[in-house]
């Protein structure tokens, strides 16, 4: 099919990219990328915004943007820059041990901001639990996912009220979730569409195998969003799949496209294509979004043991928010006046996350060894037996 033109048949690696073997012959991660450097490869990709912020023309995906007004693009641009406020803001708090951990999306912003503007209320999402940005599409409040990670509540908002699941700390289960509710769709007869996100390293579990051979067989109307953003923890995707991930669709029966995650009018063109495709009864579409994890896998994690300064350095130069700023201020499609007005909102909205966290309670530390079993359990009384005596120890020596 013509998508097939438009992505990546053979990936090529650039400094920031990934390469992987040739035959029998071994390459190491870093010579390969410095080789295809020096050949000025990319991957190559749907890309309708270049990291210059130069708009490019695609005859496939362009028809799905055409209608973009100035207003919408720097609704985008809006959307972008609070999420990433909100997230620097989440990984600031659990620096400071208010948070129990978190995941960050640094640097994947257009992939989800795209993606998630290109949905109808309608639609239906099946999160992991780093799309923080697509809960900002669907109105979730971003509190709600910070008492989540803090461990006060158990997500902390109706999945009905914004058709947008709780999120899923298995990794690649939600798939099959997405696949059956879609199944369930086609049968009501509805013309929704049902999109589920994952990992590059969730592709490699068998939930989400499964999920691809139902979704075929049964033609369900669902978009399976991967973001690639190239480290599965410290597992890089060469490790996961011998070709580019996009590709493997083609194996199941579905159509696979290739987009440059950085660029969130490329995200909502090929994913309100995808999500077309599925209205209309055409099954199936799985959508890797190439992107970066520019900050650690979670708070707990420290990428600098795995991956280099130079490799990050790359992306930076890629990122999606300044790639957006630089096409709107090339069109005059916005002035100072709105980059500050903007400025102003994101502290704001800063200061009432900090605040809201704060002002929840601490989470029930023994809630941990309540219904691990149906019935009670000699060693489960024994640990919280310890645990109370450890958290008694401190009260012992502080006098609190």
């Amino acid at each position: 099919m013509t998508v097939e033109s438009t992505a990546a048949r053979t990936p090529r690696r650039s400094a920031g990219s990934k390469a992987g073997t040739t035959g029998t012959k071994r390459t190491t991660r870093t010579t390969a990328k410095k080789d295809a450097g020096a050949k000025g490869t990319e991957p190559q990709l749907v890309q309708l915004l270049t990291p210059e912020g130069k708009r490019v023309k695609n005859a496939e995906f362009d028809k799905y943007v055409a209608g973009v007004t100035p207003d919408e693009l720097r609704g985008l641009y809006r959307d972008m820059v609070l999420t990433r406020r909100f997230d620097a803001e989440a990984t600031s708090l659990q620096r400071q041990g208010e948070l129990g951990l978190w995941a960050s999306l640094l640097g994947q912003e257009a992939a989800q901001i795209g993606s998630g503007r290109a949905l109808r209320d309608d639609d239906y999402v099946f999160p992991t639990y780093r799309e923080h940005g697509v809960a900002w599409c669907r109105g979730v409040d971003p509190t709600n996912l910070l008492g989540m990670f803090r461990g006060v509540n158990n997500g902390g908002w109706d999945p009905n009220g914004n058709n947008f699941q709780l999120y899923t700390i298995v990794i690649g289960s939600q798939t099959l979730h997405a696949t059956g509710y879609a199944m369930g769709i086609a049968k009501d007869g509805a013309d929704s569409a049902v999109i589920a996100y994952f990992g590059d390293g969730a592709s490699s579990q068998g939930d989400v195998a499964e999920s691809f051979t139902f979704s075929a067989v049964y033609n369900a109307p669902v978009v399976f969003f991967c973001q690639n953003n190239q480290w599965a923890i410290s597992e890089p995707t060469e490790k996961q799949s011998r070709v580019p991930i996009y590709q493997r669709a083609q194996g199941f029966g579905f159509p696979g496209v290739r987009v440059d995650g950085n660029d969130v009018l490329g995200c909502l063109a090929v994913t309100r294509w995808a999500l077309e495709r599925a209205r209309a009864g055409e099954g199936p579409t799985l959508v890797e979004a190439f992107t970066y994890r520019m900050g650690a896998h979670t708070t707990s994690d420290d990428p600098t043991r795995y991956r280099g300064d130079e490799e990050r350095q790359a992306w930076e130069a890629k990122d999606p928010i300044l790639r957006l700023r630089r096409y709107l201020e090339a069109s005059n499609h916005a002035d100072e006046g709105f980059f500050a007005e903007l400025e102003a909102e994101s502290e704001a909205l800063g200061k009432r996350v900090r605040e809201a966290v704060r002002a929840m309670p601490d989470p029930d530390h023994f809630a941990i060894f309540e219904n691990v079993y149906a019935d009670g359990h000699a060693l489960v009384d024994e640990e919280r037996a310890q645990f109370a005596a450890y958290q008694a120890s401190f009260a012992d020596e502080g006098g609190n």
